[in-house]
C-alpha cells in the first residue's frame, strides 16, 4: 500500500492561516485600497515618442498630397483638381538612409523635403507623428528617423507636477516609446484638455516638434464604471456555473467545498495586489479567471479520487486495501496522497512557464504573470487544505461501511445517500 500522508492534520491549522491572510487583505483594501488602473476609471493612455525632426516635408502644389510611411518605404499620393493623380513610392531596399529618401522626396512635383539631422541613419526605422494629418501643406510635416536618449526617469521627472500620472517604458531601441496614463482629476477635464496638458508639458521639456503622438485612448467615466460592473458580473457567473456544474458532477457540499477554494484563492490574489498595489486592469482580471479556471481543474482531480475511494465501501466494507476506515478525514488524507504527485508536478510544470513570462516580458504582461505565480500556489494550497477541510467538516457522521455521511439513525430509515 502506498504511504497515506496525514494532510488532515493541517486542516484546521491551514483555515486559521488563510483567514488571517484574508483578514490582512481586508485590512489594506480599507487602508490602501486597490490600485485600479485606466480600465476600471476614467483618464487619458497616451504613447509617446520624444525624438528630433529628421525631415520636414511641405507641399507648395495646388493639388492634394498625402505622405505615407510603412516598413517597406515612403509613398506620396498626389491627387484632385491641378494635378495628375500619382502615387510615388520610396522603397528602403533603394533608399537605404534619410538623406536618399529626402532627395527621392525632392523629385515630386511640388515637394519639398529638408534634412534637419540624422541623414545618414537608415531609413527603415523612420516614423510620423500619428496624431498629425499626414496631408502635406505649406506648414511641415515632420518624419523621424530614431528616438532620442530621453530615458523614462527624464519623461517622469518633466511630468512630476501632474498628480496621478504614471509612465512606463514600452519597447526597446528604435521601438521604444512612453505610455502615460493620467486619470481625471475633475468634472471639467476632458481628452483634449489631459492630452494638451500633457503635450504641452513634455514639449517645453524636450521641445516643441519632438514630441510624437503615437496612439491616445480616453476612458471616460461611464465606461469605466460600466466595465468595472460587468467585471464583477463576470467574476460572480464565473463562480455559480462552477458550483452548478460540481454540484451536478458530485455532491453538494463537494460543489460547496470546491467554490469555498476558488474564493479563497480569489481573496488571496486580492490580497497580493492590495498590498504590492499592483495595478489591477484588465488584464490581471484575466489572470484571477484564469486561477478560477486552474484551480476548479486541480479541485475536480482531487474530488474524483474521493469519489473513487467512497465507492469502495459501497459493498459494506469499511477497509480500503488492507487499513481499516473508521473516519472521512481518512478518506481524504488517501486521496490527496494518491493525486499529490499530479498536483504538484501540473503546478510546478505550469509555473515554469509562468515565471518565464515574469522574467522576459515587460509592462502589463509582467503583471499578469505575477498575479498567475501567486494564484497558482495559492490554487495547490486551497485544493488540498481548504476545499478538502470543509469537506471533512461536512462528513462528520460519515459511515464506512455504508459509503454514506448520515446518522445510524438515518441508515435504518433506508435513507442512504450513496453519493
Amino acid at each position: 500500500m502506498k504511504k497515506t500522508i496525514r494532510f488532515s492534520k493541517g486542516f484546521i491549522p491551514c483555515a486559521i492561516l488563510s483567514v488571517l491572510i484574508i483578514a490582512f487583505g481586508v485590512v489594506g483594501f480599507v487602508t490602501k485600497g486597490i490600485n485600479l488602473g485606466l480600465d476600471f476609471k476614467p483618464g487619458l493612455i497616451e504613447d509617446v515618442r520624444i525624438a528630433n525632426p529628421a525631415v520636414s516635408v511641405v507641399y507648395d502644389g495646388n493639388a492634394r498630397a498625402t505622405l505615407e510611411l510603412s516598413r517597406d518605404g515612403v509613398s506620396v499620393i498626389v491627387s484632385g483638381t491641378g494635378a495628375e493623380n500619382k502615387t510615388s513610392t520610396f522603397a528602403y531596399a533603394d533608399y537605404k538612409t534619410v538623406q536618399d529618401v529626402a532627395e527621392a522626396l525632392n523629385t515630386v512635383e511640388g515637394v519639398s523635403a529638408t534634412v534637419n539631422e540624422d541623414g545618414d541613419v537608415e531609413a527603415f526605422y523612420m516614423f510620423l507623428n500619428s496624431a498629425i494629418s499626414t496631408q502635406l501643406s505649406h506648414t511641415p510635416l515632420y518624419i523621424y528617423a530614431k528616438n532620442s536618449t530621453v530615458s523614462v526617469d527624464d519623461v517622469r521627472a518633466a511630468l512630476e507636477d501632474m498628480k496621478g500620472i504614471s509612465v512606463k517604458a514600452l519597447g526597446s531601441g528604435a521601438e521604444m516609446s512612453f505610455q502615460i496614463r493620467m486619470p481625471v482629476n475633475s468634472e471639467e477635464d476632458s481628452s483634449r484638455v489631459l492630452q494638451g496638458t500633457v503635450e504641452d508639458t513634455l514639449a517645453k521639456k524636450f521641445g516643441e516638434n519632438c514630441i510624437v503622438v503615437v496612439k491616445t485612448d480616453f476612458i471616460g467615466s461611464s465606461f469605466s464604471k460600466t466595465l468595472a460592473s460587468k467585471s464583477i458580473i463576470l467574476l460572480l457567473c464565473t463562480v455559480v456555473l462552477i458550483w452548478v456544474y460540481a454540484a451536478f458532477r458530485f455532491h453538494w457540499d463537494f460543489a460547496l467545498g470546491s467554490v469555498i477554494a476558488l474564493l479563497h484563492d480569489t481573496c488571496i490574489m486580492f490580497t497580493f495586489i492590495v498590498w504590492t498595489q499592483m495595478e489591477f486592469t484588465t488584464t490581471v482580471l484575466a489572470a484571477v479567471l484564469t486561477i478560477i479556471g486552474y484551480s476548479i481543474n486541480a479541485t475536480v482531480v482531487i474530488l474524483d479520487r474521493v469519489r473513487f475511494v467512497v465507492a469502495k465501501f459501497k459493498d459494506g466494507n469499511d477497509s480500503y486495501e488492507g487499513v481499516k476506515i473508521t473516519k472521512f478525514e481518512q478518506v481524504l488524507d488517501i486521496a490527496l496522497s494518491d493525486t499529490l504527485g499530479r498536483s504538484i508536478i501540473t503546478t510546478l510544470t505550469t509555473l515554469f512557464a509562468v515565471i518565464s513570462l515574469y522574467i522576459f516580458t515587460t509592462g502589463s504582461i509582467k503583471d499578469f504573470a505575477l498575479a498567475l505565480i501567486v494564484g497558482l500556489i495559492s490554487g495547490c494550497y486551497s485544493s488540498i487544505f481548504i476545499s478538502s477541510g470543509f469537506i471533512s467538516l461536512f462528513r462528520k457522521k460519515w459511515v464506512p461501511k455504508f459509503g454514506v455521511h448520515h446518522s445510524e439513525k438515518s441508515i435504518k430509515a433506508g435513507a442512504l445517500d450513496l453519493n
